[in-house]
C-alpha cells in the first residue's frame, strides 16, 4: 500500500516510520525540511518538502496511486483542505484527517472525511477516570449512525457469554480489554472479571443499550 502523510510532527512522524516498518511505502509531505529529522535513519520513504494540498506537492508525493492520505499537519484548515484535494482531486478513498476543533470534526465527518479530534479524545479519557460509571464515546462513524463505546458493566454479567449479552442487550461487542490485552470475542468467549467491554451500538438506542447493560442479564 502506498500512503502520503501531510505533516511530519509527532503524529506524522510516527505514522510514517511505523508503516515504513511494516513495508508499506510512505510519502511525507511538509514546510519544514528540519521535521523530517523524525523520521530517523532507518525511515526508507519518501519526503517531500511543501504544502500537504497543493497538487503538484502531492503529485510528487505520489498521491495518484496513493490507497490512503493522512492529513496530521498542526493545522486545522490545511488538514481539511488537504483531505478534500486527496479525495475530490485524486480520488483516495481511504483519507483521514486530524483536527483540533472537535465541533469541526463533527461537521466534517458528515461530508464523509472520517476525522480524529486529539483534544476531544484527551478530554475523553480524562472524563472516563473522573466519571468511571459513564459509557466513553471511542468512535462515531459518518452521518452519526454507529458509535463505540467502553461501556462499564454490571458485575453479574461476568460468567455470561457474548452471544446472551448480545442478545440482551441489543448491542456488538466489537472487542474486549483483558489484562491489558484486546480480544476479538466470538459468541462463546465468556466474560470475565475486570474485562473492558467495547461495544458498537447505534446512537439512538446507546441510552437504552446503557441501561441495559447496567442492569445485568438477570433483568431481561
Amino acid at each position: 500500500m502506498h500512503v502520503v502523510v501531510m505533516g511530519c510532527g509527532r503524529v506524522g512522524s510516527r505514522l510514517a516510520t511505523s508503516l515504513d516498518a511494516l513495508g508499506h511505502s510512505v510519502s511525507v509531505v511538509d514546510q519544514n525540511v528540519a521535521a523530517f529529522t523524525k523520521l530517523g535513519a532507518n525511515f526508507g520513504g519518501t519526503t517531500i518538502r511543501g504544502l500537504g494540498f497543493d497538487r503538484d506537492h502531492l503529485r510528487a508525493a505520489g498521491i495518484e496511486r496513493a490507497q490512503a492520505f493522512a492529513a496530521v499537519s498542526s493545522g486545522d484548515n490545511s488538514n481539511i483542505l488537504g483531505a478534500r484535494v486527496a479525495r475530490e482531486t485524486f480520488g483516495v478513498q481511504n483519507v483521514i484527517a486530524r483536527i483540533y476543533d472537535p465541533r469541526r470534526a463533527e461537521v466534517y465527518e458528515r461530508l464523509g472525511i472520517p476525522t480524529v479530534a486529539s483534544v476531544a479524545w484527551q478530554s475523553e479519557r480524562i472524563m472516563r477516570r473522573i466519571l468511571p460509571a459513564d459509557p466513553l464515546e471511542e468512535w462515531h462513524g459518518p452521518l452519526g449512525v454507529l458509535a463505540m463505546l467502553e461501556m462499564p458493566y454490571s458485575d453479574s454479567w461476568v460468567g455470561s457469554r457474548v452471544s446472551v449479552l448480545e442478545r440482551a442487550t441489543g448491542c456488538r461487542l466489537a472487542f474486549l480489554v483483558r489484562n491489558g490485552h484486546p480480544i476479538l470475542p466470538s459468541d462463546d468467549t465468556v466474560i470475565q472479571v475486570d474485562d473492558g467491554l467495547h461495544i458498537l451500538v447505534r446512537q439512538d438506542s446507546r441510552e437504552a443499550v446503557a441501561v441495559a447493560i447496567a442492569a445485568g442479564p438477570d433483568k431481561h
